[in-house]
């Protein structure tokens, strides 16, 4: 400044000032302009050429203010004599600048740079139809010039974002879309997108695009694509991120190709065929639906049966041979042998002398040359009096038997093997002889003349306390009668003088191995000598044992359904076994394969060495609803190695094992012990299996919400009972009688939902009054109990009644409905004391 005035004395000019604008004025400059029109040079302190105006060589920028910090604005031009700003259309004062002068060395111009601070206070007292701007504006000798407008605004960035990305559930190949507003902000915001938490380069993968308005599209979605999406926005001011959105990418199941038609059942007459397909083509992902339809066809098939073949008469004798012999044959053709039928036993023809010893063999007499057969025709008549002599003897021996079995302590034989595969057969038993120690009743009298005649299956009935070995209306009772059966398998069942056990542990160390002969006793009353199995199960089992010796008797396990009869005589006379039994209370270990499920608990029963004369009787509970044309039941057991292997379809009769299944358990008689269970392969979607559905509540002492849990387990007491002491460490209440849901195999899901909720009581959360759950995990409940749970709320602790309905039904399917009335005061003066 003063060397700008400086020249301006030298040059003989004045100088006048603007107070307004702190700057000073060349008065003389027009004197300059006609000096300069006389041919006189610029002193050497103004190199400025003539006719140059200001030129800017870096103007203003737009800016932004953070948070409470000033911004500085600069600009630079040259020649310039002096630069000053101009913000909003006023001048900023002389004060307020900061100036710097230098000299361009290369074209020996005077270069003046000025700097001013802008701080918020100013932009936010300013009020006016635009932005706050300010402008630069040099001087020079020939005049002024003026920058570009810079802008000036205060950065922000919004907390909320306009629109959240929302979650997905798209099938696989199909199209994601995820929308993105970021806040509002000043500058505008920058997007990024993250996936699981790592960044999104959509030019890395051809199949993701996130150019289009902040949006995430997926083209093709693939199992990949799954996961948690935050949106990301960004300024200079901060960083906003999005609610997280899940996207869930999931495949339908689809069927595989059917397998070939299996062979016919039965090896002749009519069966069936069957053809199995998987829904493994591919198999359902991320919760996608499950193939419709059913995985087992059956057609009707008809086998041939062989015919064995049949001699035909024999033909007339021929003529009289040479060798004095005639001939006869027959066929095998009455009928023939068709389909693997056996051929005829015996000759197909035959020969004797036609001469009655009277022909020539030799040119001699026949009767001179038969000492030779004469010797065989003794020996035959010797072998044919032994022969008789033993046949002889064998009818004594077998005369004798049948005489001391009639004199025996049994007063009745059955002798009907359909007694023990579930037939329905009639049987005639005499009436017990008077004096007999196993009647119930000694003093009773019977009719000895009279016989009595029990239509059924046996009884198996416990004379201690008058109840039936099972639940099943066709075990009828049968009094002071012992049932002797034989068939395939030799079975004794006695009825009176027999131990019973109801899940009592017997304690003791037992020995192994019998060397020593010893007077069988009842073991309630003496200490046996035990034949036990050092190994015992080791999963997590219910067990129970009891002492058994040839009396038999029977083992209970109770609330149950599952017991064991030991018929009388399976045991030697002069053993006696500690025999246990058990219910596999963890994991399953009969994996499921294709459509078959489990129908009841894995029961076990041993020692498994040990060896019965006689088979016993297994009971065991199952949750199907019996009927052929819909199931394909089977018997399983356990090997030594783990796996599971078919022991008999029910249907299906088996010379290993008799069955008798009934609605709610199925009997069976067993020659060997190790680990049992039922499994069930639905034929058609009318398959149903029985749930037992039920409702528990309990609160909290210090909330005012109510908690109902509803179960839809296996209708088997086991599975039942179950739950009942899980809810009894919970502090649990029943609060309706469990009912009965028939529940099909047609692949629709279960649905269970509150309701009647008394209105300005009690309040549940929005969205949460009814649950849906797939049919795989009801069809495969066994696994684990199956439960949902209800929160409720009360308005104020005054409420102390709750009525309402759960309703649970399968959809195109069966439904109860569930009645809760209940004191909620009671249960929480119960619930606290027992806490």
């Amino acid at each position: 400044m003063g060397r700008a005035a400086a020249a301006g004395r030298g040059a003989g000019g004045a100088r006048r000032w603007l107070p307004w604008l702190g700057l000073c004025f060349w008065a003389a400059g027009a004197a300059a302009a006609r000096g300069t029109d006389n041919g006189e040079v610029l002193p050497d302190s103004i190199p400025s050429a003539p006719g140059t105006l200001p030129h800017f060589i870096e103007e203003p920028d737009d800016a932004y203010i953070i948070k409470s910090n000033p911004i500085a604005l600069r600009c630079k031009a040259r020649p310039a004599m002096q630069i000053f700003f101009k913000c909003n259309g006023e001048w900023v004062h002389q004060n307020e600048h900061v100036s710097e002068e230098s000299l361009d060395e290369s074209s020996g111009l005077k270069v003046r740079e000025v700097f001013i601070n802008v701080s918020r206070q100013q932009v936010e007292d300013f009020h006016g139809p635009e932005d706050y701007w300010c402008q630069c504006v040099a001087w020079s000798h020939l005049g002024t010039s003026k920058s570009r407008k810079a802008s000036v605004r205060i950065a922000y960035l919004r907390k909320n974002f306009e629109q959240d990305p929302q979650g997905r559930e798209v099938p696989i190949e199909g199209m994601i879309v995820l929308h993105c507003r970021p806040p509002e902000g000043v500058p505008a915001a920058e997007v990024e997108w993250l996936k699981n938490e790592e960044p999104i380069d959509s030019e890395q993968d051809e199949h993701i695009d996130t150019r289009a308005d902040h949006n995430l599209i997926i083209r093709q979605a693939r199992l990949s694509d799954s996961g948690n999406y935050t949106c990301m926005a960004a300024n200079i001011v901060a960083k906003r991120r999005s609610l997280s959105a899940t996207v869930v990418v999931y495949v339908n199941g689809g069927w595989s190709s059917w397998t070939e038609w299996s062979a016919c059942n039965v090896p002749c007459g009519r069966g069936w065929q069957k053809r199995s397909r998987t829904c493994t083509n591919p198999a359902p992902l991320n919760g996608g639906a499950f193939c419709e339809g059913m995985s087992v066809q059956k057609i009707t098939c008809t086998a041939l049966c062989p015919v064995d073949g049949s001699w035909e008469v024999w033909s007339e004798w021929s003529v009289c041979s040479p060798e004095c012999e005639h001939l006869r044959i027959r066929e095998c053709t009455a009928p023939a042998p068709r389909n693997g039928g056996k051929f005829c036993e015996g000759l197909s023809q035959e020969s004797e002398n036609c001469t009655d010893g009277l022909c020539i063999l030799d040119k001699k007499p026949l009767h001179e040359i038969k000492p030779q057969s004469i010797e065989n025709a003794s020996d035959i008549a010797l072998y044919s009096g032994l022969g008789a002599a033993v046949v002889a003897v064998a009818v004594l021996v077998i005369g004798i038997t049948l005489y001391r079995r009639s004199q025996s302590d049994y007063g009745v034989d059955v002798i009907d093997s359909s007694a023990l595969t579930g037939g329905f057969q009639t049987f005639n038993f005499k009436t017990v002889r008077q004096g007999n120690s196993l009647l119930l009743n000694p003093s009773m009298q019977p009719d000895l003349t009279v016989s009595r005649t029990y239509s059924g299956p046996i009884c198996l009935q416990d004379p201690l306390d008058k109840e039936l070995m099972t639940e099943s209306s066709l075990f009828n009772p049968l009094s002071d009668i012992k049932v002797k059966v034989q068939s395939s398998f030799m079975v004794s069942l006695g009825v009176s003088e027999r131990a019973e056990y109801h899940g009592k542990n017997h304690s003791g160390t037992f020995p192994h191995g019998n060397n020593r002969s010893f007077t069988t006793v009842h073991p309630r009353s003496k200490t046996p000598y035990i034949q036990n199995l050092s190994s015992l199960p080791t999963r997590t089992e219910l067990r129970t044992t009891g002492v058994f010796g040839h009396l038999g008797g029977r083992l209970v396990m109770p609330n149950t359904g599952v017991s064991l009869l030991i018929p009388h005589g399976a045991i030697p006379e002069e053993n006696s076994w500690e025999i246990y039994m058990s219910i596999n209370q963890g994991e399953p270990s009969l994996q499921s394969d294709g459509s078959e499920v489990l129908l009841s608990p894995e029961v076990t029963c041993g020692p498994p060495d040990m060896i019965v004369t006689t088979p016993f009787a297994l009971t065991i509970p199952h949750c199907a609803d019996v009927s052929s044309e819909h199931w394909n039941i089977h018997l399983k057991k356990r090997t030594q190695q783990g796996n599971w292997e078919e022991v008999m379809s029910v249907e299906d009769e088996s010379t290993s094992c008799y069955c008798l299944l009934d609605p709610f358990a199925c009997h069976v008689l067993l020659d060997s012990f190790g680990t049992y269970a039922l499994t069930g392969e639905p034929i058609t979607d009318c398959a149903v299996k029985q749930l037992k559905v039920a409702v528990f509540g309990c609160m909290s002492c210090n909330s005012l919400d109510y908690n109902l849990r509803v179960y839809c387990v296996d209708n088997t007491p086991w599975a039942f009972q179950e739950v009942v002491s899980d809810e009894r460490h919970q502090g649990g209440q029943l609060l309706e009688e469990p009912k009965l849901l028939h529940f099909k195999g047609n692949t629709f899901s279960l649905q269970i939902s509150v309701l009647d909720i008394p209105p300005f009581l009690w309040r549940i959360k929005p969205f949460t009054a009814c649950q849906e759950v797939p049919f795989s995990r009801v069809w495969c409940s066994n696994r684990q109990p199956l439960h949902c749970a209800f929160s409720l709320e009360r308005y104020t602790p005054t409420t102390t009644q709750l009525s309402c309905k759960i309703c649970i039904r399968q959809l195109k399917g069966h439904e109860q409905i569930l009645q809760v009335q209940t004191s909620i005061l009671e249960e929480f003066v119960l619930f606290c004391y027992t806490k």
